[in-house]
């Protein structure tokens, strides 16, 4: 009979801790869109998910790994727009506007975030290192996509890169640019780097 229990309360106790451990990601991604990932303190994480903080530790043992996770909880809850449908059309400037116009609008949707992170990650290194392999790395892989359409005239993969950046979207917003608005100058950049 005991040996029949025993594997019970190991899938228990199993699930149980799966349980505390997204419950502790979840407070994470909260505190970072509230508070950006500098602010948060463990011991704040552990108050909101209900926990000690060594259970946070014991679960997270270094930062890089809660910043993974949060990291993934976060864009699961947030996703960004899928360009591919877009890097399918054939006019350079078509497909930049269609890329940009809904990364814009996901920009606006999650900007408290964005800026958060953003900011933030000029100060942690381990959450620099996460944001290189989950952000930076796909958005240079996009903008090489998309300037190679455009041309090999210098210059045309900055303005490109610029083009994607968080930060260019926010100037042109609080410029008082709509997202399509904002989109349509870029595109005017891109392609006039593009004529050069």
């Amino acid at each position: 009979m005991s040996t029949q229990k025993r594997p019970y309360e190991l899938r228990a106790r199993a699930e149980q801790q799966a349980i505390t451990r997204q419950r502790i990601v979840a407070v994470t991604a909260e505190l970072h869109d509230e508070l950006g990932p500098a602010r948060t303190t463990v011991a704040e994480i552990a108050r909101r998910a209900g926990v000690q903080r060594l259970t946070v530790y014991n679960h997270f043992p270094d930062e890089r790994g809660l910043y993974e996770a949060c990291g993934e909880h976060w864009m699961s809850q947030n996703p960004p727009p899928d360009p591919s449908d877009a890097l399918e059309l054939r006019d350079p400037a078509a497909r930049l506007r269609a890329v940009l116009v809904p990364l814009y609008r996901w920009y606006r949707r999650t900007a408290r975030a964005q800026e958060n992170m953003q900011r933030d990650r000029l100060v942690l290194p381990a959450f620099d290192a996460v944001m290189r392999i989950r952000v930076d790395q796909q958005m240079n892989q996009l903008g090489d996509a998309l300037s190679a359409a455009v041309g090999v005239a210098p210059g045309v993969r900055a303005i490109v890169g610029l083009a994607l950046n968080f930060w260019t979207w926010r100037t042109l917003s609080l410029g008082g640019l709509g997202d399509e608005d904002a989109a349509a100058v870029m595109v005017k950049a891109v392609s006039a780097a593009g004529d050069e």
